[in-house]
């Protein structure tokens, strides 16, 4: 059995000052990651100020987390033989669980040397990096344990696809200058050689599980951050990753495939949002330019031919207008109440798939994304435990994944830079 933290740690922490939210509620902590808009900025309408109640149910839950550390400096979720079980500290740490608690703390403003958290995001990236550095180069996972919760229901590689995305966000909140840069690059670039060798030939990742859809889609969501932070990514196995979650769902018939989806249409309409958003911006932006320069008429749609004339060949036309009519249309479908009732008996999963959303709505620049932070937020914060844990009835029950999950969702609003940044094409 795992052994917990001193307590002494949580109150030092919590002794500190949390990150401050400006007049739009964004973090005054510093965000190493800077949109590419530098001279345009942020529109203020788009950001928006953290609500009281949400602030004090992320007090509770930080607390929370803080106290579910294990020794060894991870997280666990434990096993999905042992579902029933809430003790956060009743099994070994896995890689999957720590990044996931890791990048809710890096989204409150801390670094693994600064900031209220840094005690814990220390040990957790040093955890994360030494289970990739002693994984066998030709293995596709970075961790010898078997049949985690998340594992059995995301799928056998979700560990490497998760870690990777903690270590871009990492690389993105830390200077240039900084001497660890070149460990975190190589880790970085390890996961992102693991998750394109574990590509299957659809586009989809190797080792699925029950809701296997969401492995592939956090998958996609690690290649592309990868990139952005400077990674070595194939622009093919991006793509190929990409359409396989687009093909998920017909924009023209509102027909979901559910087969890697558990049947249920949530999971799999949140992976197609959150694979199209960029390209779907892309979109936007670049007929929206043409129509300045007076290449297209000013009520020209988004279409091939629109996107044709604004400069584009007319594969990647095609290409990109499909990725428009699925985000548009899936975005909808994935927030209708006849997909998300329910809420309030979750597992994991549900979690999972209102984070995509939501991040999916900001890397877009949706403003659709205030009504979605208000009314998803606000449920959240209703079925808090009383301990200040999330945790799922069903599939993946840890407390600590989903209270991660769960963090990462009420303080999205903190990276709405980073998530703008990473939306935005070179083009731009």
């Amino acid at each position: 059995m795992a052994t917990a933290v001193a307590g002494t740690l949580v109150l030092s922490l919590f002794l500190g000052q949390r990150p401050g939210h400006g007049p739009e509620g964004a973090s005054t902590a510093g965000c190493v990651f800077k949109t590419v808009y530098e001279g345009e900025g942020l529109d203020s309408a788009f950001l928006l100020k953290t609500p009281a109640e949400v602030l004090a149910a992320e007090d509770r839950a930080y607390l929370w987390l803080v106290r579910a550390r294990n020794n060894d400096g991870g997280y666990a979720a434990g096993s999905h033989a042992h579902q029933e079980v809430m003790d956060p500290h009743a099994a070994p740490s896995d890689p999957a669980t720590t990044a996931m608690v890791g990048m809710a703390l890096l989204r409150a403003g801390s670094t693994p040397d600064a900031g209220r958290f840094a005690e814990v995001l220390a040990p957790a990236t040093e955890f994360l990096l030494k289970a990739v550095e002693t994984s066998s180069p030709d293995a596709l996972n970075i961790t010898p344990l078997t049949g985690t919760q998340i594992q059995v229901k995301l799928g056998q590689n979700i560990d490497v696809a998760l870690t990777a995305q903690y270590l871009s966000n990492l690389l993105g909140r830390t200077s240039a200058n900084d001497a660890r840069r070149a460990r975190w690059m190589t880790a970085l670039n390890s996961c992102s050689d693991k998750l394109q060798r574990a590509q299957a030939a659809n586009g989809s990742v190797q080792g699925s599980g029950w809701a296997g859809v969401l492995q592939s889609s956090f998958a996609a969501n690690a290649l592309e951050s990868a990139q952005h932070a400077g990674a070595e990514v194939d622009v093919k196995a991006l793509e190929l990753a990409r359409t396989y979650q687009k093909n998920n769902f017909d924009a023209n018939t509102g027909t979901v495939a559910t087969d890697a989806a558990a049947g249920i249409t949530l999971y799999a309409v949140s992976g197609s949002t959150r694979s199209s958003a960029k390209e779907a911006r892309q979109a936007v932006e670049a007929v929206d330019k043409a129509k300045r320069e007076g290449r297209l008429a000013q009520d020209a749609p988004v279409s091939p031919a629109a996107l044709q004339q604004a400069g584009m060949g007319r594969d990647e036309a095609e290409r990109i207008n499909t990725a428009y009519q699925v985000y548009n249309a899936a975005k909808v479908r994935a927030q209708a109440n006849e997909v998300i009732s329910g809420f309030g008996n979750n597992g994991g999963e549900e979690y999972l798939s209102f984070l995509q959303t939501g991040e999916s709505l900001i890397i877009n620049k949706d403003q659709s994304w205030r009504n979605w932070y208000g009314a998803t937020t606000a449920r959240l914060v209703n079925i808090q435990n009383n301990d200040g844990s999330w945790n799922g009835h069903h599939c993946i029950t840890s407390p600590v994944f989903c209270t991660a999950t769960a963090m990462l969702i009420l303080s999205v609003n903190n990276d709405i830079e980073a998530l703008v940044a990473q939306g935005a094409t070179k083009a731009k």
